[in-house]
């Protein structure tokens, strides 16, 4: 069963308005919409409507077939897919109903689109301090392009050479909100944040050597910088980001 798209409540209230439909009618149908019940999950068909875009399935604890479970669920809705950390048996148990499903293998994600080519929306640099933070740069990458952004990518520009970052200044003005994935003492976002007008997001990476080796350090020094402008999301959490950068970059009509 699909849940609800907000044209259609938007004609059910109308119908209510005008006296066509009674107000318990409305509320059966609203009440029947929005979840389905799997015994081991409740599956929200109605996420887009509040929050954008769809249930996303967080694979990390779920085994194969839940996720498989779920997934079908919401393809059948007709809704896209995003599957964030699971390996390749998770893609090849989607693709059994989902043929076009992709799996990106850097970002750990599964993702499934549906209908026909759009036009991205420009405006998302994600920015990763070393080689070694690009899968949680992925997560984010692929996160913020099912929800329909285009996104710049400004790899391995770290603060032990800054000169990196400097050459890049033109690609930082033009963003509408830049992620950068930063690990080992998570300088990076504050000196972006520094050289930018535009919204940083800082994710703390599990990079680095001893104490703090687990995105401690990273977290701390960015929740702590002095540069205005820098939100931080929690420790490799790239599919965060990426979330929260393409609701920073709707359009003006998509915020109502």
């Amino acid at each position: 069963m699909g849940g609800l798209k907000r044209e259609q409540i938007e004609t059910l209230l109308d119908r209510v308005q005008r006296g066509e439909l009674s107000v318990a009618e409305a509320l059966e149908q609203l009440r029947t919409a929005p979840l389905v019940d799997l015994g081991f999950a409740m599956v929200d068909l109605q996420r887009a409507l509040r929050r954008g875009f769809p249930e996303v399935i967080y694979g990390s604890g779920k085994t194969t077939d839940e996720i498989s479970e779920i997934a079908e669920t919401l393809t059948s809705a007709g809704q896209p897919l995003l599957i964030t950390r699971v390996g390749p048996e998770v893609h090849a148990a989607v693709q059994e109903f989902a043929k076009d499903a992709v799996y990106h293998p850097r970002a750990r994600a599964v993702t499934l689109r549906r209908g026909g080519p759009t036009r991205a929306r420009p405006g998302v640099t994600v920015m990763t301090a070393g080689t070694s933070d690009r899968s949680v740069a992925e997560e984010a990458i692929v996160t913020a392009e099912m929800m329909g952004c285009e996104v710049r990518r400004v790899f391995d520009v770290g603060i032990a050479g800054v000169h990196r970052l400097l050459s890049r200044r033109e690609a930082l003005l033009e963003s509408t909100v830049i992620i950068v994935v930063a690990g080992m003492e998570g300088a990076l976002p504050s000196i972006v944040a520094g050289l930018t007008d535009c919204p940083i997001i800082g994710v703390p990476t599990s990079t680095g050597y001893g104490v703090g080796g687990q995105g401690e350090a990273a977290l701390l020094a960015m929740l702590n910088s002095c540069a205005g402008g820098l939100t931080v999301v929690n420790v490799d959490n790239g599919f965060g980001a990426g979330y929260a950068a393409a609701l920073i970059n709707l359009p003006a009509e998509g915020r109502s």
